[in-house]
């Protein structure tokens, strides 16, 4: 579904991505992890090409981000893409935020849009909130709004960047229950979280990153049990204690 080839990237002279390759494929769950300032949420963003990179590909369902003549709009419209952030837009109604892309982008009815949108608004949770405005939900309750925009597209994958770290401790469970539920469907998803009790529930591997290179891909059951690197024993340590 998702195939890294020997990406590279540079800000200036300082390189924040170093030959990282990976894949992903149709129906697993990977979590990427590592210290602040490692390259995961840098690697997470040149997925969908919101990150532009200079060397190297990334080809995502058959479509290459490296080929100029790919549609990134399209691209951006089949992967859904969770912030830590939520970018909710606070001028309209949660349900103008869940229709307008599907509107603009997919160009459904604004009748269908609304169906589908509402849909998933049930399936988060927040059926009840329809009407209101961003800034009148609490942050867990605009995450599962902005999860619920982004499964309004049909994605074919899903990637999260961090989504429950902005939240207080009590709200990052209802956020995590939603992304589980999201994997126990089936649905392939590459998230960025330090979240590793979520990890080892629902991620069929683990990218563990340090200064912009990849520095484990394993399973999840090797990464919490068997033998890492160095650098990874000692972040593991560190966030679980």
């Amino acid at each position: 579904m998702i195939d890294i080839q020997n990406v590279n990237k540079w800000y200036g002279d300082f390189q924040v991505l170093t030959d990282c390759s990976t894949a992903i494929r149709q129906g697993e769950v990977v979590v990427v992890c590592g210290p602040s300032g490692s390259g995961k949420s840098t690697l997470i963003k040149t997925v969908n090409g919101l990150e532009a990179f200079q060397q190297g590909d990334i080809v995502v369902d058959g479509m290459s981000i490296a080929n100029a003549k790919t549609d990134l709009t399209k691209l951006r419209s089949r992967v859904g893409m969770v912030f830590q952030h939520f970018e909710l837009f606070p001028h309209l109604s949660i349900t103008e935020n869940l229709t307008i892309a599907q509107v603009k982008v997919l160009g459904r009815k604004p009748e269908d849009a609304k169906k589908k949108g509402l849909a998933y608004l049930d399936r988060v949770g927040l059926s009840a909130h329809a009407h209101k405005f961003p800034s009148q939900l609490s942050g867990g309750q605009q995450q599962r709004v902005a999860i619920a925009r982004a499964l309004s597209m049909d994605p074919i994958a899903m990637l999260f960047d961090e989504p429950t770290s902005a939240l207080d401790p009590e709200m990052i469970n209802e956020v995590l229950d939603v992304m589980v539920g999201l994997a126990k469907e089936g649905m392939t998803m590459m998230c960025v979280t330090h979240e590793m009790g979520f990890a080892k529930q629902v991620a069929s591997r683990i990218i563990f990153m340090d200064q912009g290179k990849i520095l484990e891909d394993c399973t999840t059951d090797e990464f919490f049990t068997g033998q890492r690197s160095e650098r990874a024993q000692q972040f593991l340590d560190k966030i679980l204690h």
